[in-house]
Parts: structure tokens; sequence; C-alpha cells
């Protein structure tokens, strides 16, 4: 058995785990990374790289207005008892300091997402113009030498902004691509594990992959290192801070805490729940367990088990939201606004009927018709194209309901009453296009206003997409101070032990509050908990030996 000494040891690789190694790091600190996956960067590697952060500068240099006073009163306003004050507080009023660390620390620079409004755009201190999304500059890979080939995912060399969820067209010219290659240029998720990654190779910490923690060490009380799979013991003589993301790929844990159904999970196969387990052993206290990243995703037929993988699983969100679609569950009928924010969505997939005594929004289905494919295209096919087999289709709805073995009637009146609905120019069901989100991802030519998302579903042949109660996470773990510092059971801070990102219990509760919403956290929380864990002393908590 092998064993190494240092002062902070990290296990995770995704944005809060390098934030947290980095902010150790330059606080003086020798630092060790571990990650049980064979490649780095966790879910991170897989999203827009998008962080939500209020009142940031790239918003002030562009004229946008917003202070941490609207930042603080829109979380509070869509809380419902969830967040908690010292937590919001930490959150918003670290961003600056966090964003001049970032500048003057790392490689990674950042840069407004213009216009992308808040998901609750109008609640009290919402955004509906945007302000509060920024996303990395383009970063190029050739800067990381032998570990440009070791970062999960594929490399995407666009912006957030070039791409249709942030208004652009999803396509750069043939040039513009040629050139991004030539000089291994990467947008999006994997900009952003680039510069910090950067950084800490800077450093002169190399994480080290494929070594998965199994438990911590733990004397006198004060956990002081983790024990590796291969047998190897890392002790840490200021702490250990836990970054191995969430649990939904963990079925048993999945069943214990999460509030409703969640199948073909959109996040890293390594988010299995390691830190969480490793969090209770040593009597963890736990916060938000029953709430998730929630998405809907549709999947292409297989095996159950590959719910597990990442194959044939995409996010839905421009679909959902384009005109000429609506979604309808298993009565036939429409049951929410199919253009609200994804993590919103989750409530109305969650929806129990307790005479039936089931969850009476899953399975659903999403419907569009022959224009929709000829105007929008969707699903990995491009405007014109041909819908895949697996998605059924049907010369009229009543057809289509046959196939779907849904009640005839009510499909049909369902679609007659939304086509009703879209020429009187309100959906006064379920008030889709009322917010300015809403029409956000949906046809641009009409956007802001209520038909960038309402059209008529009247266009054989018609088509339908099974949907699926999704995450891109959970949001559930150890409860923390707002320097991370783990909380036991009794609420005493548990010496040694730090959370942070999707390990921790999500300091926003169940509000994503717009795009970015888990990045922004995630880096603020990494930059404070690895700050805290580095200045600690052994055995007393952050707040007393500072």
């Amino acid at each position: 058995m092998t064993s190494t000494t240092v002062d902070v040891l990290v296990l995770g690789t995704g944005a809060s785990g390098l934030t947290a190694a980095l902010a150790a790091a330059d606080s003086g600190a020798s630092v060790a990374v571990h990650d049980k996956a064979s490649l780095l960067g966790g879910t991170t590697a897989l999203s827009s790289g998008v962080s939500w952060l209020p009142a940031n500068r790239y918003a002030a240099a562009a004229g946008v207005a917003d202070t941490v006073e609207d930042g603080l009163a829109y979380l509070e306003s869509l809380s419902n008892g969830m967040i908690r004050p010292e937590m919001a507080e930490a959150f918003v009023r670290t961003v600056e300091p966090m964003l001049d660390w970032l500048e003057t620390s790392t490689p990674l620079r950042m840069r407004l997402v213009p216009g992308y409004p808040d998901y609750h755009p109008e609640f009290p201190g919402g955004r509906p113009h945007g302000g509060r999304s920024v996303e990395p500059e383009l970063f190029s890979f050739d800067s990381l030498g032998d570990w440009a080939d070791r970062v999960f995912g594929a490399p995407r060399r666009m912006y957030v902004s070039e791409s249709p969820i942030g208004g652009g067209t999803g396509f750069l010219t043939p040039d513009m691509e040629q050139a991004r290659a030539q000089e291994n240029l990467e947008g999006l998720g994997r900009a952003l594990l680039g510069g910090l990654l950067k950084g800490l190779l800077d450093r002169g910490v190399e994480p080290v992959l494929d070594s998965a923690a199994t438990s911590l060490v733990v004397e006198d009380g004060v956990v002081c290192g983790a024990t590796f799979a291969t047998g190897e013991v890392v002790r840490a003589t200021r702490g250990v801070v836990i970054a191995t993301g969430g649990f939904e790929r963990d079925p048993a844990l999945v069943t214990a805490f999460l509030r409703g159904p969640m199948s073909h999970p959109a996040g890293a196969p390594s988010n299995t729940g390691d830190g969480l387990r490793m969090a209770m052993r040593v009597g963890a206290q736990l916060g938000v367990m029953r709430e998730a990243w929630w998405v809907p995703v549709i999947a292409e037929p297989g095996d159950d088990t590959e719910q597990y993988a990442l194959n044939g699983v995409q996010l839905v969100q421009r679909e959902r939201s384009l005109p000429r679609t609506i979604m309808v569950n298993i009565r036939g009928q429409r049951f929410t606004n199919e253009a609200a924010n994804y993590n919103a969505l989750g409530g109305a997939f969650h929806a129990f009927d307790p005479t039936q005594f089931r969850h009476v929004n899953q399975p659903c289905w999403i419907l569009f018709d022959q224009e929709f494919v000829d105007r929008y295209g969707g699903y990995g096919v491009p405007a014109g194209g041909e819908m895949p087999d697996w998605i059924v289709r049907a010369d009229s709805v009543a057809e289509l309901a046959a196939a779907l073995v849904l009640p005839r009637d009510a499909l049909v009146e369902t679609v007659a009453r939304w086509n009703q609905q879209v020429d009187r120019g309100h959906d006064d069901d379920f008030l889709r296009g009322d917010s300015a989100f809403d029409g956000w991802c949906g046809d641009r030519d009409h956007y802001p206003g209520p038909m960038a998302t309402l059209g008529r579903v009247d266009s054989g042949p018609y088509y339908a997409a099974p949907l699926h109660s999704s995450t891109l996470g959970t949001k559930g773990g150890p409860m923390t101070t707002a320097d991370c510092e783990v909380l036991d059971v009794d609420g005493a801070v548990i010496p040694g032990l730090w959370a942070v990102g999707n390990a921790m219990a999500a300091p926003t509760g169940m509000v994503y509050g717009g795009a970015g919403g888990t990045l922004g956290p995630a880096l603020v929380f990494g930059y404070r908990g690895g700050r805290s864990a580095a200045t600690s002393r052994a055995g007393v908590p952050a707040a007393e030996a500072s």
C-alpha cells in the first residue's frame, strides 16, 4: 500500500473540483486531484459551459443594469423556503471576487451571452433581457499538451451565442470551422474545463485519473485523507474536498431520494454518488435530496440498460419551444407550458394521481407536424429532412392516436383546441408565450412575442416522439456552510471535509435561475471551498482557523 501526503485532496475534476483545486493551490496549499473516470471533466464537459452569475462585470460593460440586491430578490422570490439566505448571499456577493481571481489566475476568459433571459424573468429581480448568463471564450487545446486528449466529450468549436439556444444558427461557415480547427479552438463546456485545467497544470498540479476513492480516512473525528480502490492512501493535512458530482447514475440512490420518475440521465456515467456515500458514512447531514436539475429528453429505442449510457439521449429544448409542436400525456391531453424552462418542467412530469396511483404525465409524447419538419427540422435532422424511423408518423391526428394507443377523441380535441388558441394568439390553458423566456429558443423571426412559440399543428403527416423525465445531474448532498464545510447531523462542522458542485446540497435549492444555473454556483462555491480548505488547520473549522 502506497501513501502520499498533501495539504488538500480534491476528489473530482468537473468545474467545481478544478476550481477548488486551483483556489487551494493559489492560497499556498499543496494539492492532489483524483478522479475515478479515465477522462477528465465529468458532466461539465458535456455542458454548454454557460455560468449564471448575477451582477457580473460583463453585463455592466455591455450596459446591462443589474445589482446584487436584484439577484438576491430574484432567488428569494423563487425559493419556496429551500434557499438558505446565507448561501444566497455568499453566492451572489462572491461573483465579482471569483471573476477577479479567474482573470488574474487562469487563462480562462468569459463573455456575456447577449440577451439570454433568466428562466423566470417576470419574477421580482428577474432579467427578461439577459445579462446574467456568461460563457467561456474559445480556448485552444494545443496549450494543454499531453492533456488535450484526456478531457471527456467531443470538440465543439462554437459559442453558445452561435448555437440555436443562444440565438444563432448552429452552423459555422466552412472557413470559420477550418480556422478554428487549425488552432484547435473549442467553446462550451470543454473550453471552460480547458482554461481551468491549464491554470492547474501551470501550478504543477496534474490530476490523477482512473483513481476511485472508496472511503474517507478519519482520525480523532477529523477527515484527513482518502483510501482508493488501488489500495493507495492519500493523506490530507488540511482536508478533503468532495467534488464527485451527483448520484443520478445509481438506481438505488435515485429510488431512495428523488421526488419523481427519472430515466435516461444526461450527465456523465461516473456520477454514481461516490462522494455522497463517503459523506454519509462520516455522519453528514443531507439536504435538497429530492431535487435534480430536471430536463426532458428523447432517447432512441434500445435495451433499458442504455439509460445508463449517453448513446441516443438528446436534450429537448428548442424542439418543444418552436411553433407547431405540443406535448401530451397518456390521456391525450396537454398538461403544461411546453416552452417553460427544462428544470421547472420536472414538476409537471411528477404530477401524481391518487386514484390511479400513478404519475399521470409519464409517459408522454411530443407531437409536431410536417410544416415543423420542413421549416425547422430537429432531433438531429436539418429542416426539410427525413425524421428517423423510430419517431412515430401518421397521416392524421386520429391515426396518430391509434399508433400511440391514446384516446382518439381526446387527442383530436386537444389539437383542435390548441389550434384555436394559436389563432387567438394566446394559450389560455398554460400561458405558453407569456414569459420572455418561452420564445427565446423558438422562432427567432418572431421574438420577442408569443408567436415565437405558438403555431398551429395542422399540416400532415403528424409525428410523435416519447419524452422522458430526465436530469442533467442531482442537486442533493451534504449540507455545508457558506464556505462549503460539511455539516454533521447535529449541524456542527465535520473537521477536514468540504463538498462543492453537485456533490453538495444545492445552494440555490430547487431553483434554476437561468442558463448556467448549475455552473455559476459550481464556480463560486468551488472557489470558496478551495480557499477555505487551504486556509484551515487540521481539526479546526475554517472560520476558527482564519
